[in-house]
C-alpha cells in the first residue's frame, strides 16, 4: 500500500500508471499497488511513478516563467505490507483499505520532506537492488515502534542510463522483468497443476520444474546474459502447458497459450517471438542451431544421462502406453536404445554433466534386450 501527497489537480498525470486510487484526504492523494491482484513488483512500480511524478514537478519548476511562477512542492511517502480492504456506503459506494499499513504509508508522508521520496524500512528491503537509498533515520509509529526511513535518490549507477540516476537502463528492465517473471512462474505451475491431465506421469509439472531448473544451470556455466536467461526459463516454464489443451502437437499449443498470456505479464513481441521459437524447438527430434535452442533442447532430455533415469523411463512408458503410443515394454525398450544412440548432448555443460551416465544407462538396456 502506498500514499502519495498532492493535489487531485495532478490525477492526469497518472493515467497509464500501474496503481489504483483510492481516495483523496485534502490535499492527500491514497493509491495501493498490487491491488486487486496481488504480484511482486508493486513497490518498484510505485517508486517508478513516485519518481516521474518528481520529476514532472520539477521540470515544471523549471520551465516556469523567469522563475516566478509559484508550483507546488510535493510529499511522497510509501510503506508496503498487507492491507483490508472492502466496499464502503450504501448511497455512494466506494473502495477502500485499512490497516496498520495505512497508518504507516500517512506517517511516511508526513514525515517526509518537499521534493523527496521518503519510504519505510519494508519498503526499502524490497527494493535496494534497484534504487539509491539515502538512509534518514528512524521515527516512531504507534504500535509498530521505531521505523526506518529512507529517501529514493534515483537509479542505481548500473541500472541508470543516465548520471543523474533519473533514466532506467536495458539491465534495470531486464531485472524487473525477472522479477515479474516469478509471479508468472506461479500463476502458470499453478494452472498446470490443476489443468493437466492426471495421466501425464511424465509430461506433469515435476518435469516443467525440472527443466526450468536445468536451463538456469546449463545457461549460468554457459555463461548467457540476463536478458537470455529470462526468455530461456520463460520458455522451459510454457514448454509443455499445451498439454492442457492437446497431446498431439503440444508444442503449437503451448507457443499459442504463451502469446495469449505473455503480453499481460509486459512481454514485449519480440521477447514473446523468441520464447515461442524456443518452445517449438523441444519438438522431436531435437534441431537446435543457437545456443538458446541448444540448452532448452539438453534440459528437455536432461534425464537421459541422470541416474533416476528408470523410474522417470518408466513413467514415460506408462503414459505413452495409456496414450496409445506404445504397446509393450520389449519394442519400449528396443525404442529407447535407438533413441539414446542417435542421441547427442549439444552443449559442453549437459555433456560434462550427463554423457557418462547417460552410456551407462544404454547398457543396461541393451542387457535387457
Amino acid at each position: 500500500m502506498n500514499w502519495i501527497n498532492f493535489s487531485c489537480i495532478l490525477i492526469q498525470l497518472l493515467k497509464n500508471t500501474i496503481y489504483e486510487k483510492i481516495k483523496t484526504v485534502g490535499d492527500a492523494y491514497m493509491c495501493a499497488g498490487g491491488i486487486p491482484n496481488k504480484n511482486r513488483t508493486n513497490p518498484i512500480e510505485v517508486i517508478l511513478a513516485a519518481l516521474e511524478i518528481q520529476q514532472y514537478m520539477n521540470n515544471m519548476k523549471i520551465n516556469s516563467k523567469d522563475g516566478k511562477k509559484a508550483i507546488w512542492g510535493l510529499r511522497i511517502g510509501i510503506h508496503t505490507g498487507p492491507v483490508i480492504a472492502g466496499v464502503v456506503g450504501t448511497k455512494k459506494i466506494s473502495y477502500d483499505i485499512w490497516g496498520d499499513t495505512v497508518n504507516t504509508a500517512s506517517r511516511m508522508e508526513s514525515s517526509g520532506a518537499v521534493g523527496e521520496i521518503n519510504i519505510s524500512g519494508m519498503t526499502y528491503m524490497l527494493v535496494k537492488d534497484f534504487f539509491i537509498c539515502e538512509y534518514r533515520g528512524r521515527m516512531p509509529v504507534k504500535y509498530k515502534g521505531n521505523i526506518d526511513m529512507y529517501f529514493v535518490k534515483g537509479f542505481l549507477p548500473n541500472m541508470s542510463a543516465d548520471l543523474k540516476g533519473l533514466l532506467p537502463n536495458e539491465y534495470f528492465l531486464t531485472s524487473f522483468q525477472m522479477l515479474r517473471y516469478d509471479d508468472l512462474e506461479e500463476t502458470i505451475l499453478t494452472k498446470m497443476e490443476n489443468e493437466l491431465p492426471k495421466n501425464l506421469y511424465y509430461h506433469n509439472l515435476k518435469h516443467t520444474i525440472d527443466v526450468i531448473t536445468e536451463v538456469e544451470i546449463i545457461g549460468r556455466k554457459e555463461g548467457i546474459t540476463e536478458a537470455e536467461m529470462l526468455i530461456i526459463k520463460t520458455a522451459a516454464l510454457f514448454h509443455d502447458t499445451g498439454f492442457i489443451l492437446s497431446y498431439n502437437d503440444h508444442e503449437e499449443f503451448g507457443v499459442k497459450l504463451a502469446r495469449h498470456i505473455l503480453p499481460k505479464y509486459k512481454y514485449s513481441e519480440k521477447q514473446i517471438d523468441e520464447v515461442s521459437n524456443l518452445i517449438m524447438h523441444t519438438k522431436h527430434p531435437p534441431q537446435p542451431e543457437s545456443l538458446l535452442e541448444m540448452i532448452i533442447c539438453d534440459a528437455d532430455l536432461d534425464y537421459l544421462g541422470r541416474t533416476d533415469f528408470i523410474p522417470v523411463s518408466g513413467n514415460l512408458y506408462r503414459e505413452l502406453k495409456e496414450y496409445g503410443k506404445i504397446k509393450s515394454i520389449d519394442e519400449w525398450n528396443r525404442l529407447q536404445i535407438r533413441f539414446i544412440e542417435n542421441h547427442q548432448y549439444f552443449t559442453k555443460t549437459a555433456r560434462s554433466m550427463r554423457n557418462v551416465n547417460k552410456n551407462k544407462q544404454l547398457e543396461k538396456l541393451r542387457e535387457l534386450i
